[in-house]
């Protein structure tokens, strides 16, 4: 191990219905989906495929403008059904009628011993026509990686400690050595080092315990230890100018089997999650898949929210939506449509708080109590209150509450001075979790990153 941090700052949000570890029978979904949407920073998308054509697993869907060679491809095989748009003939989702038996199109076929021989440019050429770039980001800014740069280092964060985040060593578990190809193709993009972060209040994971090539570094404390932006930040912090590339765990396994197996392989294995599903579980499927399947006769009868990913970076969805291109999770809550007349003010056990003042005696329940929490924000935007909460939240050295109001005024100086340069959304979820301000955090910094990489 390279290093060992323990993290003294952070909230763990412990919600009821966890998956368990079972792999659960159950019908594919009749369609797939690509969403433009998925990919932050894409700009003008252009189609490659019109309604009605046939497609294998890796065949281009779209591009985007400013990035000709990062191709988007068909997760499945089938016939591409319908091209959603929405206002302004925004391009919303590519949705394919997927086929039984899955057709790939094929690939340049790597042996494990071959990795070691190719060079960057091959590389390269493979991983954009293949399909797996985007799963390649770029921080600062967290958007798709330029495949004409060069980052200063690699990071993998091989765990997760969002709301009912999937067990990442279980939904990898028999993929040891598609992750260690990918980490070893990774290795030829990058001058600096690979690093690759583990659970560090726990046994290391058998998927990754053995990886080659990284340097593995143990990682503990509460929720966000897993954002692999808390991870950058304690081993080679980003400065102005720097570059560095995060890749998914699911991600590198994808890149490993293209090169192994000559094939864009988007199968994964998805946690379906909360407190509304009646046997929350684990399935296998593929990218951008429809989630009627998986919930059908399995939610609580009410009004609830379905959300690709987690409670706190996930996306709303409707009960016919499809997952996100990074989720690999459904979540399933109550809506919190009415209103909980005086519902800080009354004590109680069943909520969960940050703040003593209106979380009142649920600090006497034990940090493995179980929430049920609906969507209910309780209460409206206000002016900014400074509490201190976000720093006493947040395991970086960065001044949250100052850089969302340098942002507000649009100050690039002050914005830059205060760490815009290491953060994305999911590492202030958190801060907007406990705001009682009531702020859309996560959506003022993405204007504050848009602004300094426009600027």
């Amino acid at each position: 191990m390279s290093q060992t941090i323990k993290l003294k700052k952070g909230f763990n949000i412990n919600l009821a219905g966890k998956a368990k570890k079972k792999i659960a029978e159950c019908d594919q979904p009749e369609t797939f989906a690509l969403k433009p949407t998925d990919f932050p920073g894409i700009i003008r998308p252009k189609l490659m495929v019109s309604e009605g054509d046939t497609v294998k697993a890796g065949t281009p869907l779209l591009f985007c403008k400013t990035m000709e060679d990062v191709k988007y491809c068909a997760p499945v095989s089938g016939e591409v059904v319908e091209i959603k748009r929405g206002e302004k003939r925004k391009l919303l989702e590519i949705r394919i009628l997927a086929d039984k038996d899955i057709q790939y199109k094929e690939f340049k076929k790597f042996g494990a011993s071959g990795l070691t021989k190719i060079d960057r440019d091959e590389v390269v050429g493979l991983l954009l026509k293949g399909g797996v770039w985007p799963n390649i980001i770029q921080r600062p800014y967290g958007i798709v990686a330029n495949p004409s740069d060069t980052p200063k280092a690699i990071f993998i964060s091989a765990f997760d400690t969002h709301p009912l985040a999937p067990d990442i060593d279980f939904t990898l578990r028999g993929e040891e050595k598609f992750f260690q190809a990918g980490v070893d193709v990774l290795a030829k993009l990058t001058d600096g080092k690979i690093h690759v972060g583990l659970r560090g209040d726990g046994d290391v994971s058998g998927v990754f315990s053995n990886v080659q090539n990284a340097e593995l570094h143990k990682i503990s404390g509460k929720h966000p230890a897993g954002n692999v932006g808390v991870h950058i930040h304690h081993i080679d912090p980003i400065g102005k100018g720097d570059l560095i590339w995060t890749v998914n765990p699911h991600g590198v396994a994808q890149i490993g089997k293209l090169f192994l197996e000559g094939k864009y392989d988007a199968s994964k294995v998805i946690a379906v999650t909360g407190s509304e599903v009646k046997n929350p579980q684990y399935y296998k499927t593929y990218t951008g898949a429809c989630i009627n399947k998986f919930i059908e006769g399995n939610v609580n009868d009410g009004d609830v929210r379905y959300i690709s990913g987690n409670v706190l970076t996930g996306e709303k969805i409707e009960a016919d939506g499809y997952l996100g291109f990074y989720h690999n999770q459904l979540t399933v809550i109550p809506e919190g449509h009415v209103s909980d007349f005086f519902g800080w003010i009354r004590p109680t056990f069943n909520k969960l708080s940050y703040h003593r003042a209106f979380g009142l005696l649920s600090f006497l329940n034990g940090k493995n109590k179980e929430y049920v929490l609906n969507t209910n924000t309780n209460g409206e935007p206000r002016g900014f209150v400074q509490t201190g909460v976000f720093e006493d939240i947040t395991p970086m050295d960065i001044l949250p509450t100052y850089l969302f109001k340098a942002i507000l005024a649009e100050d690039y100086d002050e914005m830059e001075n205060l760490g815009i340069y290491e953060v994305i959304e999911e590492d202030v979820a958190l801060c907007e979790f406990v705001d009682v301000s009531k702020h859309e955090l996560q959506k003022i910094l993405r204007e504050g990153l848009d602004l300094i990489k426009n600027a």
